[in-house]
């Protein structure tokens, strides 16, 4: 692991250097290798599928390790977007002139080193390689133990492909162990190696991240969405985004798993919603005004309010008002992403600028909380935190900043 360290360091020392051309071409190089290894990367997911189904492993992690030729055409997809981002390195972020007649410029510069400690996702190791690439930034892969196959096929694509574009190997690096230790060598940073982790994966994984790292986090413990249906809202769209929202993809960062409804309007809303998803198979669990909706409608507990259930089981309940429901995200949420359904503009300026998440959406689907989504090409997680990365961490998140002066001779009196 210290020898990985010091090979990331010297690696991001080269990229923090190379000219967009040569990443880019580096990046493309990557995408044809793992096209062309699709072949062993499905044999290696088959692989680790049906380990993960023997171990019993639950059906939303199934969901996130599984892929197929869509995915994994996908994830090639992914890698020749960032491609073609404009390359953050380098851009002035800020200049001005003092009166002396010294210029400032602020300039983005690469992080340095990524450690980037994930479970489940196998395509998260390409997002990670690419955005970590086109940024400048050497990165460490400590993918879980379940996609280790998986990871292990995608990642020796992806050095392929940096090879053959004249970068070094260790630019992205993978532990090649399954030992949980490699993990809490990570957290230490390496003997400074390491600048900043990155996990992405289940509570536990993050809670471990956070309480033991002696080096910056990037992280959202949980993503506890909300959708709130203020009215005036129109019905159909409501229920359109709704379901979206819940039954896209359950095990995903970005579903919501509460649902609130404004009183004023539940006489007419509350129970076409909640019979909507109960006919498409999602538990509902809600309070007393849900409750008498349906018979299938389970009474809630406080506890379901502050869950992320990654599964089709959603928390519901009826509030007073905007302000009501506000307080309730505050009280119960997790600061990642929610959404207000409202023909109310007012009341939707409100609720974005008031609800103090990373995401804050306004008749649209919490599911588009994804770096691809928002036109960063990938990400390599979403961060709930008020570091300089908040929300999807794409590449101008994965950049720092360092200022420039120039001058014709000043010197302060």
């Amino acid at each position: 692991m210290a020898r990985m360290g010091s090979e990331a360091r010297a690696a991001a020392r080269v990229l923090a250097l190379a000219p967009r051309a040569k990443k880019d071409a580096a990046l493309l190089s990557m995408a044809d290798a793992v096209e062309r290894q699709m072949p062993a990367i499905l044999a290696a997911n088959a692989q680790d599928m049906e380990a993960a189904r023997a171990a019993g492993t639950a059906p939303a992690l199934i969901d996130r390790l599984f892929l197929d030729e869509k995915r994994v055409a996908g994830i090639v997809d992914g890698i020749r977007q960032v491609a073609a981002l404009p390359d953050p390195v380098g851009a002035v972020r800020a200049e001005w002139t003092r009166p002396n007649g010294l210029r400032f410029e602020r300039v983005a510069t690469p992080i340095g080193v990524i450690g980037m400690i994930y479970e489940s996702r196998p395509g998260v190791t390409a997002d990670a390689g690419a955005l970590t690439l086109k940024s400048g930034n050497a990165v460490i892969l400590r993918g879980g133990s379940e996609s280790f196959r998986t990871s292990t096929t995608i990642h020796a694509a992806l050095v392929e492909g940096l090879v053959a574009a004249g970068l070094p190997a260790a630019s992205i690096a993978m532990v090649p162990t399954r030992d949980r230790a490699a993990v809490g060598e990570m957290l230490t940073g390496l003997g400074g190696d390491v600048d900043v982790i990155v996990p992405r994966g289940g509570k536990s994984l993050i809670a471990r991240v956070q309480a033991e790292a002696r080096v910056p986090v990037f992280a959202h413990l949980d993503a506890n969405n909300h959708i709130y249906v203020h009215g005036p809202c129109d019905l159909d769209m409501a229920r359109t985004v709704l379901m979206n929202a819940k039954l896209r993809r359950t095990g995903v960062c970005g579903a919501a798993e509460s649902l609130l409804v404004d009183r004023a309007l539940a006489g007419t809303h509350l129970a076409p919603l909640l019979t909507m998803l109960l006919d498409a198979g999602c538990a509902v669990r809600g309070d007393d005004a849900a409750s008498a909706v349906d018979a299938r409608v389970t009474p809630a507990v406080e506890e379901d309010y502050a869950t992320e259930f990654l599964d089709a089981i959603i928390a519901v309940k009826v509030v007073d008002g905007l302000a009501a429901a506000m307080e309730h995200i505050a009280r119960y949420g997790s600061q990642h992403t929610d959404a207000i359904l409202t023909d109310d503009d007012a009341a939707a300026e409100r609720f974005l600028r008031e609800v103090d998440s990373a995401i804050v959406v306004h008749n649209a689907s919490t599911q588009f909380a994804d770096g691809g989504e928002f036109g960063f090409g990938a990400e390599i997680g979403i961060a709930t935190g008020r570091m300089h990365a908040r929300g999807p961490v794409g590449l101008e998140q994965l950049t720092t900043f360092k200022y420039q002066l120039r001058g014709t001779g000043q010197t302060r009196p």
